[in-house]
């Protein structure tokens, strides 16, 4: 899912299976911002992750995941570590070449481009829930 190429016809930095939205919740958890998601479900798409892209559009969903890394990465990028009951515990701005830590009460894993996490609010504390685009369902509870 997150290839360059894919047999719905995604071009380099845009969603290849659009359609999920990740919204940032605000303190009281009324909706905040929504961002283009998309979602890495199979070993080998958590793998690649953002590998081989020279931008992104929106956010990138690692599930499950608990590290990342930007070797040969392209451009700097935010990452978001997650617990299960999807509430950030920690933000990183991770420039290419790097190994991140492992975080063992880490669930799920957000990337973004560099400074994308700032503009949606999203900081530790924060929580937020995967919708489908248009109908406001949430997704995370399958998810967790």
């Amino acid at each position: 899912m997150t290839s360059t190429e894919s047999a719905s016809g995604g071009h380099q930095g845009e969603p290849v299976a659009p359609g999920n939205v990740l919204r940032v919740l605000a303190r009281d958890g009324s909706p905040g911002s929504a961002v283009p998601l998309e979602v890495a479900r199979t070993a080998r798409e958590r793998g690649r992750g953002l590998l081989g892209r020279d931008a992104v559009r929106g956010a990138l969903l690692l599930s499950p995941a608990s590290a990342v890394h930007t070797l040969g990465m392209r451009f700097a990028i935010d990452v978001a570590f997650l617990d299960r009951e999807w509430r950030v515990r920690s933000v990183r701005t991770m420039r290419p070449g790097r190994l991140g830590l492992p975080r063992p009460w880490a669930r799920h894993v957000l990337e973004a481009e560099a400074g994308a996490m700032a503009d949606w609010g999203l900081r530790p504390g924060t929580r937020v829930a995967i919708e489908k685009a248009g109908d406001g369902e949430s997704d995370e509870d399958a998810r967790a």
